[in-house]
């Protein structure tokens, strides 16, 4: 879920800087500073939008920057447990499916995908049915829900979110269009 929200932080300024301690300034270190960064608490700094407040300036002993703390809106991408998603696949292995949900990638494991044995295609990139043929690939659009959430704040790309495909409404959009179709056509056809 994407959020606006108002957070404050500390920024370096450094020594050749000082002269223009401008909102502009500060919007850049702190964009430099935050953006792309995990956090427990508001989850992954997605843009610093605007700086409000700028603080007075400190200096640390031996530290040739001047530090500012910062009053400023962020956007922030914060998946929450059992939250439904759209996103696109970005990779498939033998265990499952890699998918993009805004900033990060959440895994959607081969038995979270479907109730049929979905083989992996190396050679396709895709899972694949022999029950129904129904495969799932790179981009491929798909709806799930989140199960799991364990955030690394030191290492984002170490973050993981579990998803699962398994229930009425959740899975690649074109297995829901034709289930939507399904049900849509009048009896007799």
């Amino acid at each position: 879920m994407y959020k606006r929200v108002r957070l404050k932080d500390t920024v370096e300024v450094p020594p050749e800087e000082l002269g223009d301690v401008s909102p502009d300034l500060v919007k850049r270190l702190l964009q430099d500073k935050l953006e792309g960064r995990m956090d427990e608490e508001v989850g992954s700094v997605v843009s610093v939008t605007e700086v409000h407040d700028i603080g007075e300036g400190t200096v640390l002993p031996n530290q040739p920057g001047v530090y500012y703390e910062a009053d400023f809106d962020a956007v922030t991408f914060d998946p929450q447990m059992q939250e439904v998603v759209d996103g696109t696949v970005v990779e498939v292995v033998e265990f499952g499916a890699f998918v993009g949900i805004g900033p990060v990638d959440g895994l959607l494991h081969v038995s979270q995908i479907s109730d049929e044995y979905l083989a992996f295609d190396g050679e396709n990139q895709q899972l694949a049915s022999s029950e129904s043929n129904q495969t799932l690939g790179v981009e491929d659009a798909v709806r799930a829900r989140i199960v799991t959430k364990s955030i690394d704040e030191r290492n984002p790309r170490d973050s993981k979110i579990g998803l699962t495909a398994k229930q009425p409404g959740l899975g690649k959009h074109g297995w829901l269009e034709e289930e939507h179709e399904k049900r849509e056509a009048p009896a007799g056809e």
